[in-house]
């Protein structure tokens, strides 16, 4: 009878720091989204919440998400789900955004990493089990998705700056293939500032990326309809994103920025080491604050979406 006295206990009282947990995370529209989604402060403050929440009850709730953990160990790299028409395998690649996402950075296979996961299905609206299967990952990838840039828009001349090309990663790029959107190159340059001075970087004696300095250069842009055409004549039975007939970087704030690896490769091997470098890892937690959002399935995708944006 204590034992049942005391299982209900413990239950009751994860489910009621998941519920007040969930209160907390008040959602806001930023406009031209048509869904709600939540903005830097907000999310840093889920995160904040969300590691309270694992720190305090780590040990009382070790047992009750022992279960969860230990699925989640298996799910990590044999999950079988899809995106698009692409069948895909677990979600260890996908391990960084996730943890940003759930606000831990335990490792997939504890019980605080468990907890975690059942706080965001709380507030989700999903079953609080703590294991992330595949409705949970769905969930997640279509939250994902909705926070993307997601317009249209076609920039005029004038909203087109011509970046150096120390700037970017082929240091032998074409000058047609310079240019950025004018207030996504400004928030670039100041995310890598920061990004440098954390990671220590090598740097100019002007604060610029170093010639040697490979990490977080630009690698592509914007990309003119005519130039997309252009490789998609070049390349009729690819299926890769980067030929896409709507693609982001006709927008100019698309950036792909390498991140490690080969630049824009989708094999899973590439995408794998990519999420794991620091540079990758910086930037899950720290784009958000200079407007950048990722595009998860490739890591070195990143979309300026400022809290003004409107789909056009």
């Amino acid at each position: 009878m204590l034992k049942k006295k005391f299982l209900f206990s413990l239950s009751a009282s994860v489910f009621l720091i998941v519920f007040l947990l969930s209160l907390s995370l008040v959602k806001s529209p930023i406009r031209g989204q048509n869904t709600l989604v939540f903005p830097a402060s907000e999310i840093a403050e889920s995160n904040r919440a969300t590691a309270s929440f694992v720190k305090k009850t780590a040990s009382t709730t070790s047992t009750a998400f022992s279960a969860a953990a230990t699925e989640n160990a298996r799910l990590v790299n044999s999950l079988g789900w899809t995106f698009g028409a692409k069948p895909q395998r677990g979600w260890q690649i996908y391990v960084p955004i996730i943890q940003q996402t759930i606000g831990t950075e335990k490792s997939a296979e504890t019980p605080e990493f468990a907890v975690a996961v059942a706080a965001w299905q709380q507030k989700s609206g999903l079953a609080p089990t703590g294991k992330l299967d595949n409705e949970t990952l769905l969930k997640m990838v279509a939250w994902w998705q909705s926070r993307r840039l997601n317009s249209s828009r076609y920039p005029s001349d004038e909203e087109l700056v011509s970046a150096p090309i120390t700037d970017f990663y082929d240091q032998a790029r074409a000058p047609e293939l310079l240019k950025v959107e004018r207030e996504t190159y400004a928030a670039y340059k100041k995310m890598v500032a920061a990004a440098a001075k954390d990671l220590n970087l090598k740097q100019t004696p002007t604060g610029e990326l170093a010639p040697e300095e490979k990490f977080l250069r630009i690698v592509s842009a914007f990309r003119s309809r005519e130039y997309q055409a252009k490789l998609r004549a070049a390349s009729p039975h690819s299926g890769r994103a980067g030929l896409a007939v709507n693609s982001p970087h006709f927008t100019g704030q698309a950036l792909d920025i390498y991140v490690g690896g080969e630049p824009t490769i989708t094999k899973d091997f590439n995408r794998l080491q990519q999420v794991q470098t620091p540079a990758y890892k910086w930037l899950v937690k720290n784009a958000e604050r200079f407007g950048f959002r990722p595009y998860y399935y490739e890591p070195w995708h990143w979309e300026y979406v400022p809290k003004s944006s409107e789909n056009y």
